[in-house]
């Protein structure tokens, strides 16, 4: 599984050749402008670019791309049949936060509830789960010790 992880300021310049890979998600939406406002008012997503059609979000090296489902080539994979169906099916996106009672707080009073409290897991993490919009499922979950 692959977890989006923000990185701390000691950590290496992401975009650096011996940094490794680095992730940016992208996802198919149909409203630019609730998505939008859903990663920045619930998760603290900063707006580093935003058109009619298309925003760049970051929150630490994490980077999300908004882009409109309906602008999607017929032949791209995720075309207009596709994207018809569930949004995200088979995937959680992991957003791992240094403060995950600050996230869960932020979340709770921005009009987007979670799923529930934050919870202790078998793993050792503690969790929370919300869905965006479009039906994307995001749990958010403290630091990997």
């Amino acid at each position: 599984m692959f977890r989006l992880r923000a990185t701390s300021m000691s950590d290496p310049d992401p975009r650096s050749a011996s940094a490794g890979a680095t992730l940016r998600l992208e996802l198919f939406v149909d409203d630019l402008a609730a998505s939008a406002a859903f990663y920045v008012g619930a998760l603290g997503f900063a707006v580093e670019y935003q058109d009619h059609e298309y925003a760049s979000l970051r929150n630490g090296a994490v980077v999300l791309g908004l882009g409109l489902a309906r602008r999607l080539p017929a032949a791209h994979h995720f075309g207009q049949q596709a994207h018809a169906r569930q949004r995200g099916v088979g995937v959680e996106i992991v957003l791992e936060v240094p403060d995950l009672d600050s996230v869960y707080r932020r979340a709770a009073a921005s009009g987007y509830p979670p799923e529930g409290a934050p919870r202790d897991r078998p793993w050792g993490l503690r969790d929370f789960r919300i869905v965006d919009p479009d039906g994307y499922y995001v749990r958010v979950t403290s630091l990997a010790g």
